[in-house]
């Protein structure tokens, strides 16, 4: 259901179908102050994440009160060691978390790993897009895809830092084509600012990111977008599925909460936390943001996180970012 909902919210924007759908009325205890660890600096996604999600949960009654604690490095790695470490069995704590913590965790082989956290909701997720500037001589993915298997570094990829899912991307297209992805000539950029002018700049072959952060470029005809990381088109843009690579990821955040609390604690916090994506705010947030809904909720939620932990894994060994 989760994945027709994100595909609803694309193609046709029924964001209060996807997140009231399947989801029964049930009475929620109020949480005096909820403290969530946020593994980045102040103003990214993983920030935006926690701070909108625990202003929903304010307005829809279940929480009163937050504080935040932002703790960066190795993609939320190290804040969420903090968190294991600080807040078991804590009911009353959550840790933001994403792909990108995947990714992190992975490249840094760190001893703590969501597994030792619980699990509580996937909240959105983001779908990636590919674009070349608008003059490039690349019409599509069958043309991309002919000059990399001609020649690999000649190719170059623009998008986010080493290991992000820009890069963990670029590397399933290429095993995707029979490329090698060690063999992809990728660029990292330190914001989306450097990596839209390296782009616009003809300075890049092909450029990565969510699809709202290049999606105004693309409309103004500066850039051309090859295709999309869904299953399915966004704003007209075709998926990688239907252009001949099987290849389909998203950006996604979710939280998790504390090690060692029970399973009642968990259902308490899983329900605060579903009843605040239902509220207005938190459809405005993923308005706002251009952010998918993508719920799914404890153990189901803890079982994609492995399958994804194995799958980026596996990609960002071949990339040689991992060990």
């Amino acid at each position: 259901m989760h994945s027709i909902c994100l595909a609803l919210w694309r193609a046709t924007g029924l964001l209060a179908l996807c997140l009231t759908t399947g989801l029964p009325a049930q009475a929620h205890a109020q949480i005096d102050t909820l403290k969530v660890m946020i593994g980045a600096n102040p103003g990214g996604g993983f920030d935006q994440t926690g701070r909108g999600i625990a202003a929903a949960m304010q307005s829809a009654g279940t929480i009163r009160n937050a504080t935040f604690e932002n703790k960066g490095g190795a993609g939320g790695a190290i804040g969420l060691a903090h968190f294991v470490n600080t807040e078991k069995g804590n009911p009353n704590a959550m840790v933001v978390t994403g792909a990108v913590m995947v990714g992190g965790i992975e490249m840094s082989r760190s001893p703590v790993s969501l597994r030792n956290a619980t699990p509580i909701a996937r909240l959105f997720a983001d779908t990636m897009i590919l674009v070349v500037p608008a003059q490039s001589k690349i019409q599509s993915v069958a043309d991309l895809i002919t000059q990399l298997k001609a020649n690999p570094g000649s190719v170059s990829w623009g998008g986010g830092s080493r290991g992000s899912i820009d890069h963990i991307l670029t590397g399933l297209i290429a095993k995707e084509a029979g490329i090698e992805p060690a063999r992809i000539n990728y660029i990292p950029f330190a914001g989306g600012g450097e990596a839209t002018a390296a782009i616009l700049g003809n300075q890049v072959t092909v450029g990565l990111a969510g699809v709202s952060e290049f999606l105004p470029f693309v409309k103004d005809g500066k850039m051309r977008a090859l295709a999309v990381s869904s299953s399915f088109p966004v704003q007209g843009i075709r998926p990688l599925k239907e252009q001949g690579l099987n290849v389909e990821i998203y950006n996604w955040r979710g939280v998790y909460g504390a090690p060692g609390i029970t399973n009642e604690q968990q259902k308490t916090l899983i329900d605060a936390v579903v009843k605040a994506t239902q509220t207005t705010q938190w459809k405005e947030t993923l308005a706002r943001n251009e952010w998918a809904p993508f719920l799914q909720t404890g153990p189901e939620f803890g079982t994609f996180v492995e399958s994804e932990s194995k799958r980026l894994g596996a990609i960002l060994r071949e990339l040689g970012l991992a060990k």
